[in-house]
């Protein structure tokens, strides 16, 4: 009987600190005029474009510890579009609206390796403008799966040099003429009550041999121009350069970054640098890129290795929207203190280190960027705080960087089992 009045005495506790929590939690959420979810002072985000960019800066644990600094990976995945382009997608849309040179209904043209045009054809929409986009054809098929999934047209296009006037950039932007031309077909056949309707929309552009890929109406076309437009700069100027800067308090050593168009790692460069100029900053370089040459040696290549000489496209590396033999407007922008040479078995290796010990499934660009932030840690020593950009997840590179029997034919299948790939045991 002793032991039935205990379980008693105990069941009526239960209950009576159960109803004590009720009612305080329901009195609680009576004064709560906001839902759970939503902070007091934080409203909802105004469509797709207000969740770009302010995106988290995490602590990769592993490398952390394993250099005995702290090294930070600012998020850029977790972008609406999946990546760090996302924001220069807004920016150059954004200006271009501004100025005029795009209108509603117009069509945003971009010769891209895939991350920038996936961008752009999630934004674009939210702006009331279409998307064409050209890209190389040995680019992870997924992308331009990806793209059309979104609603943009996609040439894909043999690997040639920049020189080449059927180089995927040079397309695109022949594509924005084309689409200007056909605009300004259209309103003149408008003026004239919409006669010949049928001759304009197969308009052939000059020097193509195909009728035109605005086979329907489009109120222009606008070249984005992702290597040459300082909209690419400013973005991380004005936007990813001063999250960093509010994230860790001012209180960083060193930013690395690889460079692409540029744009990242010379907005994000200059700004930390204007707030800091004790910052150091480096670029990490991908095989067959000129990049380190010109940061360390003042000499972008030889005259052999001129990338308008290269009419060919040799495989250079693995890595997807990085490394480049010409120097952008953007790049320029850059305030760099020197350079380190990434492999891509350093970035295939530190993909799987990653994904084994922080659960972090990156694409091979942000990969790379990870080797330069130990490269980097281990040059100036424990007791830093290094920051780089996790521009994308591994979604857009299964089909090669994850790929094993694709990694098995370039002999860069992982092996590791820690990071001794780069000499840390």
């Amino acid at each position: 009987m002793a032991c039935i009045r205990t379980t008693g005495a105990f069941v009526a506790a239960i209950s009576v600190s159960m109803a004590v929590v009720s009612y305080f939690l329901c009195n609680y959420r009576s004064k709560r005029k906001t839902p759970l979810s939503l902070s007091k002072n934080k409203k909802p985000g105004n469509g797709l474009i207000d969740a770009v960019g302010k995106t988290p800066l995490i602590r990769i644990n592993s490398l952390s510890e394993a250099t005995g600094c702290e090294i930070l990976g600012k998020c850029e995945f977790l972008n609406p579009g999946g990546s760090v382009k996302d924001r220069v997608a807004v920016k150059i849309i954004e200006e271009a609206l501004e100025s005029g040179q795009l209108v509603c209904g117009g069509v945003v043209t971009e010769g891209s390796a895939g991350s920038t045009a996936i961008s752009l054809a999630t934004v674009a929409p939210a702006y009331g403008c279409k998307c064409h986009v050209v890209i190389p054809d040995d680019v992870a098929i997924e992308k331009s799966q990806i793209l059309e999934a979104l609603g943009a047209t996609v040439e894909r296009v043999r690997p040639v040099s920049i020189a080449h006037r059927d180089h995927y950039v040079n397309i695109a932007r022949r594509r924005a003429l084309e689409a200007n031309e056909l605009a300004s077909k259209l309103r003149k056949a408008e003026q004239n009550d919409g006669k010949h309707l049928e001759q304009i929309n197969s308009y052939i552009s000059d020097g193509e041999k195909k009728g035109s890929v605005f086979s329907s109406y489009c109120n222009g076309g606008f070249f984005a121009d992702q290597f040459e437009n300082l909209a690419n700069f400013r973005a991380h100027y004005q936007g990813t350069g001063p999250e960093i800067w509010e994230q860790t308090s001012g209180s960083l050593d060193s930013f690395v970054a690889a460079a692409g168009t540029g744009g990242t790692v010379a907005g994000i460069s200059s700004f930390l640098q204007e707030k800091n100029p004790n910052i150091k900053c480096f670029l990490i370089d991908p095989p067959g890129s000129g990049l380190f040459n010109k940061v360390t040696r003042g000499v972008m290549y030889t005259r052999e290795e001129a990338e308008g000489k290269r009419l060919k496209n040799p495989f250079d590396t693995i890595t997807e929207g990085i490394g480049i033999n010409r120097l952008t407007q953007n790049f320029k922008m850059a305030k760099l203190d020197g350079a380190f040479r990434g492999t891509d078995k350093e970035a295939v290796e530190m993909s799987r280190y990653l994904l084994k010990n922080d659960g972090l499934f990156l694409g091979s660009s942000s990969a790379m960027n990870c080797v330069g932030a130990v490269k980097v840690a281990k040059s100036l020593g424990p007791g830093h705080t290094i920051v780089t950009i996790l521009c994308d997840s591994g979604m857009r590179h299964l089909s090669k960087f994850y790929d094993a029997h694709y990694l098995s034919q370039h002999g860069l299948t992982a092996t590791a089992t820690g990071l001794e790939f780069l000499d840390i045991q």
